[in-house]
């Protein structure tokens, strides 16, 4: 405990030595102005609640000093902060969230990684909440493209699949490595077993579940304090710092339902188990060998140390990653479905696998004998081959679509709390677009181009990957490298932009916790109103809080519903995965 306050401390050191280096007093400086308009009857920069120029006969009802007045009597610096309010705003509005980062869920190999991923979801909550809509879409997607399939492990085969949605997935039918994997009745142990090995959940703990509940309730009681008592620290008051992080808590929930097998350690583990069990079909009739003893290649494998990805950010299995691999999982999974499907309709037409052979009648009903799925690696292949005239397509079946239904949710969710706390701040006297407000508008922002930068970048990768190896004129050569460059640059641009953002939204409630925003500029609302219309409100009564209540029940509403909306959509949707 006394270490977190010691790292706190020094976080603060930067915002605290530039806010104490002021003597500004604002409301002294005002009270000074309005003395000496009362002793000499000119009233001249003083104002009443609604901005207008006070009469020298109500000098003594003025609340507040044009922007102009402010700057020039009182200064251009910020008031002095004290450490107790800087203390109780940061504990209470910044520091839940930030413990809340630790509930989700990480598992990459390397340390940066998972720090990358952590970054990327402050920086982007529209990235963080479309990767986990697309992942349930995809899982719903290929589970419903096996229900009408009628063979042998095809259940097994959607758990497999959905569960390898966090790592980059490959499929290879070299050497009937596949077709021997769908066909072969000495493979029917491979796929339970390797289901069973991947299932194991990341998901509702002790910790996790205080940790949110901490959130929330400590989120409602400073709402409820707030609202109390409007007046006390209004300018540095974080009710809109509480309503831009709200987001966090809908994503950790989500995942938590989603439970996503993203241990590399353990989902590498579980693919090497099963290695031993997968047998291929050789030449000889009826023939099988063991997959490990042909060559190191699998018909499923995850591929970590591929030499040029489509794209780096595939390899990596942190779940806000998805936006990178769903779309190639997407396709190695419908490669998957389509071999199943070849070969089920092959079964419904009582076709053997073996040219000339006689199918064999099970005494059960949905039973295939083993008899008719043997044959040789020519015969297995043909048995589960799409037909000639099938073009295979690069892009999965419905993958737009699906990616199209997976950014509204997280968008509505991105601007429903950046829109309560600009909501927030925006009503907050002075009326109109500050510096506090305007920070809020720049965070929504970025997130969502870091949002278009990398989902534009997962496309442009995954078509310069499934074109490179195509024979091309030299025309679609340049095109192809200019496509890896544009999406290398997005990519990296959209990383940048959101170790930006990230740092810049917490500087933001730190910047308004130690009164850096507390000055003549930032409370006159001079960026909504201009220079010569701004004024500064510096007394408070509480019928000036009317409008102000009701934008933090607005704001507070609006988060808290698009939140809402958020978790019962995921509920709904988690309960359709077959896992």
């Amino acid at each position: 405990m006394r270490d977190i306050k010691k790292i706190t401390l020094f976080l603060l050191l930067p915002f605290l030595k530039g806010a104490y280096a002021s003597n500004v007093n604002i409301t002294q400086c005002f009270i000074n102005l309005q003395t000496y308009a009362n002793q000499t009857l000119n009233a001249s920069g003083l104002v009443y609640s609604n901005g207008e120029i006070v009469l020298s006969s109500d000098i003594m009802k003025a609340v507040g000093l044009t922007y102009y007045t402010c700057y020039h009597h009182c200064g251009s610096e910020a008031e002095n902060p004290t450490w107790a309010n800087i203390s109780q705003q940061f504990g209470a509005w910044l520091l839940p969230y930030l413990a809340l980062i630790s509930q989700l869920p990480f598992g990459a190999r390397h340390r940066v990684d998972n720090l990358m991923s952590a970054i990327l979801i402050v920086g982007s909550p529209v990235l963080a909440g479309y990767s986990m809509i697309l992942t349930v879409l995809n899982a719903n997607w290929i589970s419903r493209r096996f229900d009408n399939l009628s063979f042998p492990n095809t259940k097994s085969a959607v758990r497999i699949l959905i569960s390898l949605q966090q790592s980059p997935l490959r499929i290879s039918n070299e050497n009937s490595l596949l077709s021997s994997l769908v066909v072969l009745p000495d493979n029917d142990d491979w796929w339970p077993t390797i289901a069973d090995f991947l299932d194991y959940t990341h998901t509702w703990s002790i910790a996790s579940a205080t940790t949110i509940a901490w959130v929330v309730v400590a989120y409602l009681l400073t709402v409820a304090s707030s609202l109390s008592d409007v007046p006390s620290n209004i300018n540095s008051n974080g009710q809109g710092t509480g309503s831009v992080w709200l987001w966090l808590i809908p994503i950790v929930i989500g995942w938590l339902q989603l439970s996503p097998k993203c241990d590399y350690t353990r989902v590498r583990k579980a693919m090497d188990n099963a290695d031993a069990m997968a047998f291929v079909a050789t030449d000889d009739l009826g023939g099988v060998v063991k997959a490990s003893d042909l060559s190191e290649m699998r018909a499923l494998f995850i591929d970590t140390d591929m030499d040029h990805p489509s794209s780096p950010d595939e390899m990596l299995t942190p779940p806000v990653y998805n936006y990178a691999r769903a779309i190639s999982w997407s396709r190695s999974a419908e490669d998957v479905f389509n071999a199943f499907r070849i070969a089920s309709n092959n079964a419904k037409i009582h076709k053997p696998v073996t040219t000339g052979a006689t199918w064999k009648n099970a005494n059960r009903r949905n039973f295939i004998e083993p008899s008719n799925r043997k044959g040789n690696a020519s015969e297995v292949d043909a048995y589960c081959r799409l037909p000639r005239y099938v073009v295979r397509s690069p892009w999965a079946t419905g993958m737009f679509s699906r990616m199209f239904v997976a950014s509204l949710l997280p968008l509505a969710l991105q601007w429903a709390t950046t829109g309560a706390a600009v909501l927030v701040v925006y009503f907050t006297p002075t009326v109109g677009l500050g510096c506090r407000s305007l920070g809020y508008l720049i965070y929504g922002a970025f997130a969502t181009l870091i949002w278009v930068m990398l989902v534009v970048s997962s496309i442009l990768s995954h078509y310069a990957s499934s074109y490179s190896d195509r024979p091309r004129s030299p025309f679609s050569s340049i095109t192809i490298r200019l496509v890896k460059v544009a999406s290398n640059l997005l990519r990296r641009g959209g990383k940048f932009v959101a170790i930006v953002n990230a740092l810049g939204i917490i500087a933001a409630g730190m910047l308004q916790f130690t009164n850096v925003y507390d000055n003549c500029y930032c409370n006159s609302s001079v960026l909504g109103r201009g220079a010569q219309n701004a004024y500064s409100i510096v007394v408070f009564d509480d019928s000036d809080f009317g409008q102000t209540k009701g934008a933090w029940f607005g704001g507070l509403a609006l988060a808290g519903s698009a939140c809402l909306g958020f978790i019962f959509y995921m509920t709904l949707l988690t309960d359709l995965v077959p896992i």
